[in-house]
């Protein structure tokens, strides 16, 4: 057929047939025991699962051997809180170190080594985080954010940035690029080489990999043909040539779930395990408690398929049949006994439904077109939100950080990044588009609604820490991007003197943005050109009680 040309043809279209050669799987204690050592930056990727078996095995190899281990993460939470308890860590950073699920809210085990100062902890805000690995992984030495300006951030981090004054008067912070040595990840697949699948959400993706130094350590569910990745090479997030060693680890993401969005019909996903994570949360609280349960679930298991038999199949089922796209239906109506259709309510309802409808009212009047929300409160007033402008036919778009857009929640389990809304999103991205253009970009119409650890007369936010308490409380997640670049920013916290401050003793989040702080006993606004908070409305006949001793109790509480 090609003349002169055939032999060249034939052998070209074999060497293109066969794939790449080399074969890096391998169990993942050798993996760990081969490129885990000692003194090692090691970063703990998040697109969108954590590598949970991999720092399980790390936690085998290394409890109590002191290996003096820089870590880095978006976030510290869940199992990943061994590390810290097994005296691993000499160094954290991360934009969030506590418990998540259901609601943010501090670890003891973090607590203690903060109050200790056993652990240095370096704190960033989620965008400002993954910027310094992409400066890393672009060779860059500094990359330019407008997070972190004007907050605590700065200051705290002055040795990892500097700020630089743009013609025009703008000041930006130079954040130096983060370069781990090693990069940990948990993909749906990868061939022998290395050649990693994940599927959106992505989260940060695998930029983590591009800046590490000596690449990354990979788990995935199952290895596939070379074939197979030119098939779904579109989902390939992370290239052969940056892969130290490929391990399989079946549910490795667990208690975290994985989302099989575009792979439907190659992997069954499977939904964050709810009842492990309210477990774990719970023993945080006794460290003996603790660490039987990380003998348990860890120490005494030599793998990940030990540790998948204690979980046992039904368990692993269930989870795999709640990440079905209509299963919200069989859990929501089991959680009916326990629900109140009655017309009382409890101030943290008044707080989220007043949150609705103000979040609605600011999106109608300055034709705001997304909302980004953070966990708890401030994230069911948004949903609420949502679904009343949609109703009254304003096309408004949800947005959550790690990269969901567009999504209509699905009822049962509120949780922000519960994965059955997945397959409900316009558009599945990463925190750079969200974060870093879709709030921060200015062509913007995104308002942000978020809750709050402490808020003063400014506006400002604290969920950092409590530095005369010698408190740790979580850090910033996206707060600070959010209070930053959105065109307008509304906080719903609870009504106690001790999170309504006259100052907070850490601006986690500057306050400029911030026009509205919602309670659950009132609303404060900033009217006009104020810089300052006042009292515009109060909640009636909550408990039973009248307006007079309602604005006493606002009074005494808000000064």
């Amino acid at each position: 057929m090609f003349g002169d040309f055939q032999e060249a043809v034939e052998r070209q279209v074999r060497i293109s047939d066969g794939g790449e050669s080399a074969d890096k799987v391998m169990s993942l204690a050798q993996a760990v025991e081969k490129f885990v050592e000692p003194g090692m930056h090691i970063h703990i990727g998040h697109s969108y699962a954590r590598p949970c078996a991999a720092v399980n095995e790390i936690v085998r190899q290394f409890w109590g051997k002191d290996p003096n281990f820089v870590m880095s993460s978006l976030g510290f939470t869940g199992p990943l809180v061994l590390l810290f308890l097994g005296g691993m860590v000499r160094k954290s950073i991360a934009t969030f170190h506590g418990d998540s699920y259901p609601m943010p809210g501090p670890n003891p085990v973090y607590q203690k080594a903060y109050r200790e100062g056993s652990v240095e902890f370096q704190d960033w805000t989620i965008l400002s985080f993954c910027q310094r690995l992409m400066a890393g992984a672009t060779g860059l030495p500094f990359i330019p954010t407008r997070s972190i300006v004007g907050s605590s951030l700065e200051e705290e981090n002055a040795e990892d940035l500097f700020i630089q004054e743009l013609p025009g008067g703008e000041r930006v912070a130079m954040i130096r690029a983060l370069r781990p040595d090693l990069a940990l990840f948990h993909g749906w697949a990868s061939d022998p080489a290395g050649n990693v699948i994940c599927a959106p959400p992505y989260a940060e993706g695998g930029v983590a990999a591009r800046a590490a130094r000596e690449g990354a350590l990979v788990t995935v569910e199952r290895v596939v043909d070379h074939e197979f990745i030119r098939r779904y090479s579109h989902f390939v997030k992370i290239p052969s040539y940056l892969v130290k060693a490929v391990a399989v680890a079946p549910y490795g993401t667990h208690p975290g779930g994985l989302a099989n969005q575009g792979l439907e019909t190659e992997f069954n996903g499977y939904e964050v395990d709810r009842e492990f994570l309210i477990e774990l949360r719970g023993k945080c609280r006794d460290e003996e408690d603790l660490r039987e349960w990380a003998n348990y679930w860890v120490l005494e298991c030599e793998d990940q398929e030990e540790y998948l038999n204690r979980l046992g199949h039904e368990r692993i089922w269930n989870l795999t049949g709640k990440a079905s796209k209509g299963s919200w239906k069989a859990e929501l109506k089991d959680a009916l006994p326990d629900m109140n259709p009655t017309e009382t309510y409890n101030p943290t309802e008044m707080m989220i439904v007043v949150g609705s409808r103000e979040i609605k009212r600011k999106v109608e009047e300055n034709g705001y077109r997304t909302i980004l929300a953070g966990v708890g409160a401030s994230n069911l007033a948004a949903w609420d939100a949502q679904y009343r402008l949609m109703e009254s036919g304003h096309d408004v778009s949800l947005m959550a950080e790690v990269g969901f857009y567009g999504y209509s929640p699905q009822p049962a389990d509120p949780y922000i990044f519960n994965l059955r809304n997945v397959p409900n999103c316009r558009m599945l991205t990463d925190i750079y588009d969200v974060l870093g253009s879709l709030v921060n970009a200015e062509s913007n119409r995104c308002i942000g609604a978020l809750g709050a650890g402490q808020v003063d007369k400014f506006g400002n936010v604290n969920s950092t820490k409590i530095p005369e308490m010698d408190l740790l409380l979580v850090g910033s997640g996206g707060a600070n991007d959010v209070a930053v670049g959105a065109r307008e920013v509304v906080v719903l916290i609870d009504h106690s003197p001790e999170r309504l401050v006259d100052k907070v003793p850490y601006v986690t989040s500057p306050g400029e943005k911030i026009r509205m702080v919602i309670t659950s006993r009132c609303i404060l606004e900033k009217e006009g050109n104020s810089e300052e908070l006042v009292l515009t409305g109060y909640f009636p006949d909550y408990e039973g009680r009248g307006w007079e001793e309602i604005m006493n109790d606002i009074k005494l509480k808000c000064g």
